[in-house]
């Protein structure tokens, strides 16, 4: 099941949890008020103010860290983007025939990249492509090591191989970046926080003989969208926050990798 769906279901369940435990808190409510009259809620309102400020702070906390991460994972593309373009315009280092092969090892990359941003939703495939773009970077800096060794001459080490590196490593970054979340019992933490808020809401709704329908559901569902919405910041290629617009300066890339070398569509970035 993929995440999305997980992140759909959980929204859901929350909602209709929400429902459940506002009934259930205004019925506590209403029996107590029965048994001890109109100071059955007297000294609570700190308790639920408490509770209150809880779910808000931890909503915050969680909306922020997944707004954070969506923003670092959108800024790594342009930075790989500029890595990829220093080390193509770079390749003009070497002599023509390593550097046309290099060439066409630099378009099966990004190829693959995009491949890898492409396929997330289906896990296999997406590590099938990684798995791809592992190699294809160690037949590059395979070949660039060669062509260091039989010209060691050519200001390779100070222009070529810092860029490939620098290149990589984004890569990996961005690898890493895409699998940064917030532990489960941070998600469990306010899910039950959330709940518990609901059944207390419900209890001070207690003194009017029936719950408000508007406000009942206009909590269950402000609550679900909350969660939801940072679920789908976490997963930004998933859900209907999608961060693969971002993607269209590596296909751009790609596309002047096609232009000859030296031309001035050789490169645009």
């Amino acid at each position: 099941m993929s995440k999305i769906v997980i992140a759909s279901l959980s929204s859901a369940a929350l909602f209709l949890g929400v429902l459940l435990c506002l009934r259930i808190g205004w019925r506590i409510g209403r029996r107590r008020l029965a048994e001890l009259g109109e100071n059955s809620h007297a000294g609570l309102g700190s308790v639920e103010g408490m509770v209150f400020a809880m779910v808000g702070l931890l909503i915050a906390f969680t909306f922020t860290g997944a707004a954070n991460r969506f923003d670092t994972r959108r800024d790594l593309i342009s930075q790989q983007v500029n890595a990829i373009g220093t080390a193509w315009l770079r390749l003009d280092l070497l002599e023509p025939s390593t550097a046309g092969a290099l060439r066409e090892l630099f378009r099966e990359y990004v190829d693959g990249i995009l491949a890898v941003g492409n396929t997330v939703a289906v896990p296999e495939a997406s590590a099938r492509h990684l798995a791809a773009v592992a190699d294809t970077e160690a037949r590059i800096w395979k070949r660039c090591l060669d062509a260091v060794q039989s010209d060691p001459g050519r200001p390779l080490v100070q222009g070529l191989l810092p860029a490939i590196n620098a290149m990589f490593d984004l890569t990996q970054i961005r690898v890493l970046s895409a699998r940064n979340h917030p532990p489960l019992a941070i998600y469990l933490m306010l899910g039950f926080l959330i709940l518990v808020s609901a059944l207390l809401a419900g209890f001070a709704m207690a003194r009017t003989p029936r719950q408000s329908p508007l406000h009942v559901i206009g909590f269950a569902a402000v609550m679900a969208l909350s969660v939801y919405l940072i679920l789908d910041l976490e997963y930004p290629r998933l859900g209907l926050i999608r961060i693969g617009k971002f993607d269209d300066a590596l296909r751009e890339l790609r596309v002047s990798m096609e232009a000859p070398a030296g031309s001035p569509g050789a490169l645009r970035e």
